[in-house]
């Protein structure tokens, strides 16, 4: 059995795209559909650097440059978010895969399928940050739709606010969704499956605080 990628059809019809894959034998269109995800993951960084979104410190100091030392430095910012947007896609996409194969044996490509569905959920995120930001003017770890708004209430502690910033509505919907496919192929416990997953985005989660302070660090290296 041939299973051809719909992402969208597995996320609105994903009882019977699962039987589907879990049957297939061959998949289509898996490395098309990949460098899509890509594509579209540069195209909303690039467009986010565009907009000045994560601009702060280059602004701040605008002042101080000329006009050519000024259009330079907004155009390595735009450059390195689209290069972070394309190692982001491909972590996203093939790290937590591997880890996942390694722990369950459910074939490589159909966990590389699940993530291409979490890279999307993750893309559409990304895209709510803009308008929050533009028109609300909050900051994606203070989002509405984060506990990082109630972490700036209780603390000042940057990585504690950019830690819980991460946990969103979003990010619970995909340890949801992935329980639920690696569930569908596999005989491990879900409650098992639960707390690995679980576990990996806990990781994660840290990993993107200590990115968010990290990048803040590298842009005053450059730009203060």
């Amino acid at each position: 059995m041939t299973y051809r990628v719909h992402l969208f059809r597995l996320l609105f019809s994903m009882e019977d795209d699962l039987f589907r894959i879990k049957k297939a034998e061959r998949i289509e269109q898996l490395w098309k559909v990949n460098v899509v995800l890509i594509v579209a993951a540069i195209a909303i960084y690039f467009w986010m650097a565009f907009l000045g979104l994560g601009t702060e410190r280059i602004s701040g100091i605008a002042v101080t440059l000329s006009d050519t030392a000024y259009e330079t430095s907004k155009l390595w910012f735009i450059l390195g978010r689209a290069l972070y947007a394309i190692l982001f896609a491909a972590f996203i996409l093939f790290f937590p895969s591997l880890l996942f194969y390694l722990l369950t044996g459910i074939p490589y490509q159909k966990l590389v399928i699940m993530q291409q569905v979490v890279l999307v959920v993750m893309l559409m995120e990304r895209l709510l940050w803009i308008p929050l930001v533009i028109f609300v003017g909050l900051n994606w770890q203070v989002s509405p739709l984060s506990l990082g708004i109630i972490a700036s209430y209780i603390t000042e502690i940057p990585w504690v606010i950019l830690f819980f910033g991460a946990i969103t509505l979003f990010q619970l919907w995909i340890i949801w969704f992935q329980v639920k496919y690696i569930s569908a192929f596999s005989e491990m416990k879900q409650y098992v499956m639960a707390i690995n997953v679980i576990l990996l985005h806990f990781l994660g989660w840290c990993l993107t605080a200590l990115i968010a302070m990290g990048d803040s660090y590298i842009l005053g290296g450059w730009f203060g």
